[in-house]
């Protein structure tokens, strides 16, 4: 329990052996180390001055969350990440999500590792004003199962904060995985001091997932995180025509054919000027208004919407940018720019982020 740290034999939900109520409180029954908290001088963490040493390097703090897991929320921090890039500032994107890292695979870093310095650790870089930190570079078998309690998912994030060197960066963006667990009070508690600018939340447009982002919008009231905003992503299957595939069915057999050529060249024979339209369906229930409805009625910014757009799956599958070179998406770059330029002029205003309610 050198520095405060949390044991790596704790129980889950382990308050810290600095905290007024270790060793007294519920989830400190039956953990080996009640005894020696509930008896040990308390005070302040050490290792908080070294991350707000560390911090102060860094001029803004984004947190991307999610109430619920799937709904696009890594696709969005990696593409928020390329637009900063591609807006020349120098950007960071932190990792946090230790059972689930997806960043290495989403930035095209897979296969890299993490390296040392007499300034801390480096982190990986796709270019050089976009840097990445993830326990992904850290597995030996990207395949390999994380299966860590709480208190080492928190040191690890710990770790992260207070010994990887970024230098001088505009923004820092921390990918946290989904729901209000351990890893979200660990990066608020850490970062509280050196200010956060606020949270983006991302979510479909079904009640199922708002439910949830509910819940992740009183977890920013509890702690004190502002909220930038809402983002619903998946908000609707939006693609070119001629991008569709067209089956017909066959009655007798129920089996399908494609007939998209034949499809196309009709098209393209009897009205040319349709080839090229957009089409649009919904795929996730809407009918109770969706993302812009419950902000609405809460208090909070909607940023906006995210189509399902199959082209930037295929960016974020290959690791690669949606707003530039041969992953360029006509459908869904577009959406991701004017929330990504709202969230830039929120925090350059200061006090556009809006405190949930």
């Amino acid at each position: 329990m050198e520095n405060g740290e949390i044991p790596e034999n704790a129980n889950e939900h382990c308050p810290g052996p600095q905290s007024e109520t270790a060793g007294k409180s519920d989830s400190c029954a039956g953990c080996p180390n009640q005894e020696v908290c509930a008896t040990a001088p308390k005070g302040p963490d050490p290792d908080l001055v070294a991350i707000a040493e560390r911090m102060s390097t860094v001029k803004h703090k984004i947190l991307v969350l999610s109430g619920k897991g799937g709904v696009g929320k890594s696709t969005f921090s990696a593409q928020l990440s390329f637009a900063l890039a591609g807006m020349d500032h120098q950007v960071g994107l932190m990792d946090i999500d230790i059972c689930g890292p997806s960043m290495p695979k989403m930035l095209g870093l897979e296969g890299h590792e993490i390296h040392q310095s007499n300034l801390g650790w480096s982190p990986v870089y796709v270019e050089d004003n976009l840097g990445v930190m993830s326990i992904g570079f850290m597995l030996p078998n990207s395949d390999e199962a994380v299966v860590w309690r709480g208190p080492r998912k928190n040191a690890l994030i710990k770790q992260f904060l207070k010994d990887v060197y970024w230098g001088e960066i505009d923004y820092l963006v921390v990918d946290a995985p989904p729901g209000t667990s351990d890893e979200h009070i660990s990066i608020v508690q850490y970062l509280q001091a050196t200010g956060i600018d606020g949270a983006i939340i991302v979510t479909t447009p079904q009640e199922v997932s708002l439910i949830d982002v509910r819940k992740e919008l009183s977890f920013c009231k509890k702690v004190g995180v502002p909220v930038l905003g809402v983002v619903e992503n998946m908000s609707g299957l939006c693609q070119p025509l001629a991008d569709l595939t067209f089956m017909k069915i066959h009655s007798d057999m129920g089996l399908t054919i494609d007939v998209t050529q034949d499809v196309i060249s009709c098209l393209r024979k009897n009205a040319p000027e349709l080839v090229d339209v957009l089409t649009y369906s919904e795929v996730f229930d809407r009918s109770g208004g969706g993302a812009a409805r419950m902000c609405m009625e809460m208090g909070v910014a909607y940023l906006g919407s995210v189509p399902l757009d199959p082209k930037l799956c295929k960016a974020a599958e290959q690791g690669k940018s949606c707003f530039e070179g041969d992953y360029k998406c006509s459908v869904s770059a577009p959406a991701l720019k004017r929330i990504i330029e709202k969230v830039v002029a929120l925090i350059k205003g200061g006090d556009g982020a809006h405190p949930s309610s």
